[in-house]
């Protein structure tokens, strides 16, 4: 059977701005069989996106071992080195942006991360849609429904909201509260000051079905953001370095992205909070919870 082989061996949020492409590449190569290439601990996710034949876990860019495909997609980035690692698959055909030998649409800044994989594909003749984004039921049982979800780790202090600002929310925010995060997390979580902190406690298809069934999250601009969209929880996702334009969620859903783009320094692996991500006040937070949930 011929093979699609996809690469995206990223975090989560950029395996969850993929989906609407991948599933452009299922319906185009319907008889193939569709392989993914992305980080291990995210296939209970990948899974949900439906139609994909078999994941292959992979380090970032590490060599892969796998058989040559008839198409190579570069879903990762544009090269060179993503490019490099999908050439020595020896596909037939190739689809992916322009550069280092390969043809595709120019690379784009500022595009919104679901269209830019869309607009790659359109260009190689396969339709696919960036509103086609939501995951599917997860099977799993939540361990808190109903909950308000507060998510205050990220992964580098750019875009960590100061944790004074998230325990004085919580203490004003009504009904069931959970602070979620890594095991790396859990005393960040516990200074939120609620005592129901699954940090370190859920794996990712137990994360999942937490904020398919929450009702609200609130969160830096994470992959838990990310489930949120997908899911269509209601949120509140607070911006620091990243533009809401390339990473925020669907104009039409019911979440609210807060940011002060003005004070934007953009460094993402900076270990200080973003000015812009700063500008973002409590009162402002608890605004938006009243706006999604009328109270």
């Amino acid at each position: 059977m011929p093979t699609v082989f996809a690469l995206r061996a990223l975090g989560l949020g950029d395996l969850l701005v993929a989906v609407p492409a991948l599933r452009g590449l299922r319906r185009h190569w319907p008889s193939h069989r569709l392989r993914l290439a992305t980080s291990a601990w995210l296939e209970p996710v990948a899974r949900l996106i439906g139609g994909i034949d078999e994941i292959v876990p992979t380090d970032g860019l590490a060599p892969l071992d796998v058989d040559s495909p008839e198409v190579a997609v570069n879903l990762h980035g544009a090269g060179p080195e993503s490019h490099a690692v999908l050439d020595a698959l020896r596909p037939r055909h190739r689809v992916g942006h322009r550069g280092h030998g390969w043809s595709g649409p120019v690379w784009t800044d500022g595009l919104h991360e679901r269209e830019r994989w869309c607009r790659m594909l359109a260009f190689h003749g396969i339709a696919s849609s960036p509103d086609d984004f939501r995951l599917g039921s997860t099977g799993v049982r939540s361990a808190a429904p109903g909950a308000v979800v507060i998510h205050p780790g990220a992964g580098y202090g750019s875009r960590r909201w100061p944790i004074a600002r998230y325990a004085q929310l919580a203490a004003q925010l009504a009904g069931p509260v959970v602070v979620t995060g890594t095991a790396r997390e859990r005393e960040l979580a516990e200074a939120v000051g609620v005592p129901d902190v699954l940090a370190g406690r859920l794996d990712l298809a137990q994360l999942t079905a937490l904020v398919a069934e929450a009702r609200l999250v609130i969160s830096a601009d994470t992959g838990v953001a990310h489930l949120s969209y997908a899911c269509g929880t209601p949120s509140v996702v607070l911006f620091g370095p990243a533009p809401v334009a390339q990473w925020g969620p669907p104009p039409d859903g019911p979440h609210r992205s807060l940011t002060v783009a003005s004070a934007r320094r953009g460094d993402p692996f900076s270990d200080d909070p973003d000015p812009a991500l700063l500008g973002v006040s409590v009162d402002d937070v608890l605004r938006s919870v009243a706006e999604l949930t009328g109270g």
